[in-house]
């Protein structure tokens, strides 16, 4: 199976009026990895008579996982109904039982970005580890990447995700333009292969974004602590230096004269961070709660 991005039938492909087991196998014999799985389609497996240690016994009989977990509906309702209530907690069971991360999560009706995004916001929190894929559809009230994005930044939650599933723009012969998100979707992508220019000792050299640790201006210098325990020194304006590392979504601004490279962070404990070759970089007091923040997003994003 592929480690990362399984290839997964989703739960709609095969209907609802299949077996579990010829579902699995369905999916098995056309090449897939996976199988979703609806909260309808697991309750139907339930109804016949099958416990979740049978469910994952015929699983493993043909060497098949289910890999999506789907779908929350109904989740911006003032007052949700509780059949509403129990399918997001059978999402959740879901979730634990077969190991996935993320669920699926649709809304037809429409409301305001503020409020979807409050809603969407209580819906993280309930869901606690697990990811909530917002999906964006024509029809639904969410219908383009453009609201779906801003709903999803407005919600300010790190388990909060967009997923786009581009079947339904074809399915409904609707245009999809992504352009409007395209240079923030991008500048979240680290190269690996970035480096910055810097002159050293009357020499011009180049250092590999991953290998800077932090860099200190002071005295009209910038101090370049990189990987190997080797510090580099360069005459340079602080302002100058920073401005492709600001591009770089692993780069943090500590304060006015501090930048950290935050693959190289390994805590923050309330007032600056640890860096991995030992260093302490302390944080303007006015940047905690963002350096926080910060931080904790970048490390659910470098595990996603």
């Amino acid at each position: 199976m592929s480690k990362r991005f399984p290839i997964t039938i989703s739960s709609w492909t095969l209907g609802d009026q299949c077996k579990f087991e010829d579902r699995v196998i369905a999916a098995k014999n056309a090449g897939y990895e996976g199988i979703g799985l609806r909260a309808e389609t697991y309750v139907d497996a339930l109804n016949e008579g099958l416990f979740d240690k049978d469910i994952l016994a015929i699983l493993d009989k043909h060497g098949m996982k289910v890999t999506e977990v789907e779908y929350i509906v109904q989740w911006a309702e003032e007052h949700r109904s509780y059949e509403q209530k129990y399918k997001e907690q059978l999402c959740f069971h879901m979730c634990e039982l077969f190991d996935v991360k993320q669920i699926n999560c649709g809304l037809m009706e429409n409301y305001s970005v503020e409020y979807t995004a409050q809603k969407l916001r209580e819906l993280c929190q309930r869901a606690g580890k697990y990811i909530i894929g917002v999906e964006p559809m024509p029809y639904s009230g969410i219908p383009d990447m453009k609201k779906g994005w801003a709903v999803v930044k407005a919600a300010d939650c790190e388990n909060a995700k967009l997923i786009m599933d581009t079947w339904h723009w074809v399915r409904a012969n609707q245009p999809v333009d992504i352009s409007v998100l395209a240079d923030e979707i991008l500048s979240r992508i680290p190269d690996s292969g970035k480096y910055i220019d810097v002159k050293v000792n009357g020499s011009n050299i180049q250092i590999p974004f991953r290998k800077i640790i932090y860099a200190e201006h002071f005295s009209h210098m910038i101090h370049i602590h990189t990987a190997g325990e080797r510090e580099l020194v360069t005459r340079q304006s602080f302002d100058s230096f920073i401005t492709s590392l600001k591009m770089d979504p692993r780069f943090y601004q500590c304060n006015r004269g501090v930048v950290i490279n935050l693959e190289h962070a390994v805590d923050f404990d309330g007032s600056g961070f640890r860096l991995d070759n030992g260093s302490n970089v302390p944080v303007s007091r006015k940047l905690l709660k963002n350096a926080r923040q910060t931080f904790m997003e970048f490390l659910f994003q470098r595990r996603s």
